[in-house]
């Protein structure tokens, strides 16, 4: 049975869905649609008719109250939001952020409307991983101890304000999805800094 959307459906599809971006593979399935072709076109003519915005090449939104994460997490896949966009909202570092930190497979920085958003390279086998990463609203990001082990493994050295936020029984469950000797080290440090400091309060 075919389920594709008749003609004066297509949009309506669209705007159903809880997401408030889409990429042409999301309209894809969404549509039962595989020609890109019919689907350019199609996306096209919207556009110009003022029914949905084209945020960037590829990538589409409803209207201009789109979700900000969303956006970061479509445009390069797989990525989740990770690191100081996390670590701050958390209250592990104090210092506030205007960019938004996205674990990827490249290292880029884009600016969209005004909104920087920085993706950061990891390895494929760590990106993969969901491990501590969690999927809400369509958005996959990182819990707290994620993210402070994704931002030791890309850093050398790096200051954090306040260790004691962090379940560390959390961040040594997660830690040997990185197969990394220098991180593992790392962490032991920075725990026995944090262990050092509550036993001197």
């Amino acid at each position: 049975m075919d389920n594709k959307p008749t003609k004066g459906e297509y949009l309506e599809v669209l705007l159903r869905s809880p997401k408030t971006i889409f990429s042409s593979k999301d309209v894809s399935l969404l549509w039962g649609e595989e020609s890109d072709e019919v689907i350019k076109k199609r996306l096209n003519k919207y556009v110009k008719a003022g029914k949905l915005i084209r945020v960037r090449r590829g990538i589409y939104a409803k209207d201009k109250n789109y979700d900000r994460f969303e956006l970061a997490t479509r445009i390069n896949t797989p990525s989740y939001i990770s690191f100081e966009t996390v670590l701050t909202r958390e209250g592990v570092n104090f210092q506030y952020y205007g960019n938004i930190f996205v674990a990827s497979y490249i290292n880029r920085e884009i600016d969209i409307e005004g909104q920087k958003i920085t993706f950061v390279r990891m390895k494929d086998y760590v990106l993969s991983n969901t491990t501590g990463i969690e999927h809400k609203d369509g958005i996959a990001t990182a819990a707290s101890e994620r993210a402070f082990l994704d931002r030791v493994y890309v850093s050398k050295d790096y200051h954090f304000d306040n260790l004691a936020n962090l379940n560390w029984d959390k961040v040594f469950e997660i830690l040997p999805i990185y197969h990394n000797k220098r991180l593992e080290k790392k962490i032991k440090e920075y725990f026995k800094n944090y262990q050092d400091n509550q036993v001197n309060k």
